[in-house]
C-alpha cells in the first residue's frame, strides 16, 4: 500500500467532524476541491468506501466510523503533544526544585512561590528550607533547579545571580526602653544584652564592625546561627539583635519589634544554579519574580512596627 498523506487524514477527520466537505474545507482553510481530491485519494488508498452522498451531505459507512476512532486517538495524542509543547514553552509545567536559606524559607520566599505557583497551575514545586552550606551543597549535585543562598558564595563553576539586597534591622522585645525611637544607631545599644550571629558568619563580622567602629560595648551573652532562634530569644526578652528583614516581619506579631537600623548593614544573598547545565525557564522567571518583588521595597521591608508616641 502506498503511503497515507497526512493531509489526507486530516481531510478525512475535518469530514467527519463536521459532515460535509464545505465545512472541513472551511475548517481546514483550503478550497473545497481541494478536500474532494484528498478524500478520493485516500478512499483509493484504503481501498474502501468512506463516504455515502445523502443530498447534499455525506454520510460516513461503517467503514469510516470505525476508522475515525483510530484517527481520532492519533489526532488526540497529537493535541496533548502540542498542548504540553505551550505548557513547556509557557513555562507552567513540571516540577521546580527549590531549597533556600531559612531567612527567606520561614515565610516570604513561600508567600511569593505560592503566587508564582497560581500563575502557573500546572507547575510542582519541591519547596527545602536549609542552610546556606546545604543549599550550595544540593545545588552543586543538581538536587535542586535553584537555590538561595547568603553570599559570599564560594564555589566555583556554580552559576550565581545576585539579588537586591535589603537593609538588616534592629529586633527589640515588646516594651523595650528603644522602641520609641524610628531609628537606632550603634550608640543606642549600649550596655544592652546582645544575640548575636555565630562568631565567623558574614553577618556576624559585618554588626560587630558597626558597633566596634563606634566603639560601643554590648554584653554578648547568646549567639545563634539562625535568625528564626535569634528573634525567638529576643521575644523572650533576653536581649536585642540585629536581624535580616524578612525574618524579623516575620516575628513582629510575635513579641518582637523592628527597627531601622545605621549605619546600613545589607543583607546579601543569591540565587544559585547547578553547574554544566543551564538554568532552567522556570527558574528564571522566579529569579525575575523576586527580583521585582524586591525592587519595590523602597529601603527597609515594608511592615516595621510602627512607633507609638
Amino acid at each position: 500500500m502506498a503511503r497515507i498523506n497526512s493531509r489526507q487524514v486530516e481531510a478525512f477527520r475535518a469530514t467527519m467532524l463536521t459532515g460535509s466537505v464545505t465545512d472541513a474545507a472551511a475548517l481546514m482553510a483550503v478550497t473545497q476541491p481541494a478536500v474532494s481530491r484528498l478524500l478520493r485519494d485516500f478512499q483509493a488508498l484504503l481501498k474502501m468506501k468512506l463516504f455515502e452522498k445523502r443530498g447534499t451531505g455525506l454520510v460516513p459507512t461503517a467503514a469510516a466510523t470505525a476508522l475515525y476512532m483510530e484517527v481520532e486517538r492519533s489526532f488526540v495524542g497529537l493535541e496533548r503533544i502540542t498542548a504540553a509543547a505551550e505548557e513547556i514553552r509557557s513555562r507552567r509545567t513540571g516540577t521546580l526544585r527549590i531549597a533556600a536559606l531559612p531567612a527567606l524559607s520561614n515565610g516570604y520566599l513561600p508567600r511569593l512561590a505560592g503566587r508564582f505557583l497560581r500563575e502557573r497551575p500546572n507547575l510542582n514545586l519541591s519547596f527545602f528550607g536549609v542552610i546556606s552550606p546545604i543549599v550550595v551543597d544540593w545545588v552543586l549535585n543538581n538536587q535542586c533547579d535553584i537555590g538561595f543562598a547568603e553570599v559570599p558564595i564560594a564555589h566555583v563553576g556554580l552559576s550565581i545571580v545576585r539579588l537586591p539586597a535589603p537593609p538588616r534591622v534592629a529586633v527589640l522585645p515588646e516594651g523595650h526602653r528603644l522602641a520609641a525611637k524610628a531609628m537606632l544607631e550603634p550608640r543606642d545599644f549600649e550596655g544592652e544584652t546582645f544575640v548575636s550571629l555565630t562568631t565567623g558568619s558574614t553577618g556576624r563580622h559585618l554588626i560587630d564592625q558597626a558597633f566596634n567602629r563606634d566603639d560601643v560595648r554590648r554584653v554578648l551573652r547568646v549567639e545563634t546561627s539562625l535568625s528564626e532562634i535569634m528573634c525567638g530569644l529576643v521575644s523572650s526578652g533576653v536581649g536585642v539583635a540585629i536581624c535580616d528583614p524578612f525574618t524579623a516581619r516575620e516575628f513582629e506579631s510575635r513579641g518582637v519589634i523592628a527597627r531601622r537600623f545605621t549605619p546600613r548593614i545589607d543583607f546579601e544573598f543569591a540565587a544559585v544554579f547547578p553547574p554544566q547545565r543551564s538554568p532552567s525557564p522556570v527558574a528564571l522567571d522566579l529569579v525575575e519574580a523576586m527580583r521585582q518583588a524586591l525592587d519595590d521595597i523602597d529601603g527597609p521591608m515594608p511592615g516595621l512596627s510602627p512607633v507609638h508616641p
